[in-house]
């Protein structure tokens, strides 16, 4: 085990991909499930304020302390079981994302779940629900968890597994691994039927388990998952389309979401990547090969475990329709150039990032979705408000599920002010389309304001109430997903 004290050797951990930076006074490295809960009872007991941190790659400020002690899980970091024959594996929270692909990739088996950045924990995704390109076919994290071990803030364990325990409409019983009953209310508010990560997971008779994927590590820490995995596809069809003018690649992407949304047999694409031409000219330095004219482009993929000789040539049929010619359209079909292509949809992200950075900025991106039928004029209204503004941005996602990242691009203090007010309207239009603020990064510490835009402050307090619950000396993961406010109202 190791405890480090000086701030000057733990910097690294005091910010994230976001540029949101934080303090703390010193960081704990547990080895196991044991340590992490005499840590819990030792801190619960002083009411030290506890952070978890994952890798830091997320966007939000999750992984930030404000104060107090890390805790920080890289050190458990096994796979425990790999089951062929019911297909599941078991992990400890800092396995990889890429490292846990790869392994069960090489036993033909295959974990769906893909954020575009695969050097986080996989602890964290599920902490996060995280979400990914191909969420457009096989959804997000949430439909992968079988189980989870939870070692909850006053160092109690729980151990579920999904279709143990379910809600009785909006009343909910947990027992922990000592026998220690926890009865609370589920949260009654209605969430938004596009993709969401905002907030905690609330139903009626809701799976319990469900509660703490996306909770973000507020209710306890995990220490254990065990995952679903399905036969690994036998092919795969990796291509980038680029076209003459952008209604085309969006009329594209309508068709083949049409198809899906009908379950169509027709529908083939497991992702949907779009790039507007602002992100294209962003990348024109290191991908000289993009057409000079293009004023968009779509990355998505194809799986498929019968031969098709026929593919390519059904893909540009069906691009032509929308002007894309033979010419502007990259494929691959082996591993290396597909790799390729997920490096041209990272480098996106990783060199908005690096902009914000190099200006000692945060990152202003947009992780708004909206229901289809408004999303098409939802796009062009996002567009025309940053460019009324006169700020620059750049436009990427997953349009497929009708989820765009607009990151506008601050040079200065007085651009990135006007830049979060811009990110305001956004939210708060998002919202009044019947859309979230947040489909797949979560809350975190840098949306605060806008879930109360999104739930208002009752619902809030309800959230606070049943963190409450499971933290009642509010130690863990404090900040996150709501203001610490809320939790001092709700235990007035």
């Amino acid at each position: 085990m190791i405890i480090k004290n000086d701030p000057e050797q733990f910097q690294n951990y005091l910010s994230d991909a976001s540029n949101y930076k934080g303090n703390a006074d010193s960081i704990y490295f547990p080895e196991n499930e044991a340590e992490i809960s005499n840590f819990l009872k030792k801190f619960n007991k002083e009411k030290i304020k506890v952070t978890v941190s994952g890798n830091g790659t997320g966007l939000t400020g999750g992984r930030v302390p404000e104060g107090g002690i890390i805790i920080s899980l890289e050190k458990i970091n096994r796979i425990l079981e790999l089951n062929l024959e019911k297909k599941f594996v078991i992990v400890q929270p800092a396995v990889v994302l890429k490292d846990l692909q790869d392994f069960v990739e090489a036993q033909n088996l295959f974990y769906p779940p893909d954020p575009t950045e695969r050097n986080c924990f996989i602890g964290a995704t599920v902490a996060t629900n995280a979400s990914g390109a191909r969420t457009f076919k096989y959804g997000s994290t949430r439909n992968y968890v079988l189980g989870l071990r939870i070692v909850l803030p006053d160092g109690e364990t729980i151990a579920i597994e999904r279709g143990q325990y379910f809600a009785n409409q909006y009343e909910a019983n947990i027992k922990t691994e000592s026998g220690k009953v926890i009865s609370f209310n589920i949260p009654n508010y209605k969430m938004p039927e596009t993709k969401n990560a905002a907030g905690y997971y609330c139903k009626e008779n809701m799976d319990l388990i469900d509660l703490f994927i996306g909770s973000e590590g507020t209710l306890g820490i995990i220490s254990e998952i065990k995952l679903k995995l399905i036969d690994l596809p036998k092919k795969v069809l990796s291509c980038i389309a680029f076209f003459p003018k952008e209604e085309n690649a969006l009329s594209f992407i309508d068709e083949e979401r049409e198809l899906r949304q009908n379950n169509s047999p027709f529908s083939k694409a497991r992702a949907l990547e779009f790039f507007d031409a602002n992100a294209l000219r962003f990348l024109q330095k290191d991908y000289p090969n993009i057409p000079k004219l293009s004023q968009a482009a779509v990355w998505f993929e194809e799986d498929y475990n019968t031969e098709n000789d026929d593919i390519i040539e059904n893909w540009i049929s069906i691009l032509n329709k929308y002007n894309c010619n033979d010419d502007s359209v990259w494929f691959a079909f082996d591993k290396i150039e597909q790799e390729k292509f997920q490096e041209f949809r990272h480098d996106i992200s990783w060199k908005v990032n690096e902009f914000i950075t190099q200006h000692n900025l945060k990152k202003v991106g947009t992780d708004v979705s909206v229901p289809v039928i408004h999303f098409r004029s939802f796009y062009y209204w996002m567009k025309e408000t940053v460019e009324k503004e006169n700020v620059d941005y750049v436009v990427y996602g997953h349009f497929g599920d009708c989820h765009p990242h607009l990151n506008m691009l601050p040079k200065n203090e007085s651009e990135y002010l006007k830049s979060k007010q811009i990110y305001a309207y956004i939210c708060a239009e998002a919202v009044r389309l019947e859309g979230t603020i947040s489909a797949e990064h979560g809350i975190g510490k840098l949306k605060r304001d806008y879930l109360k835009t999104m739930y208002g402050e009752d619902n809030i307090l309800k959230m606070a109430k049943l963190k409450l619950v499971f933290d009642p000396n509010k130690i863990l993961n404090v900040g996150n997903i709501f203001d610490e406010q809320y939790l001092d109202t709700a235990d007035g």
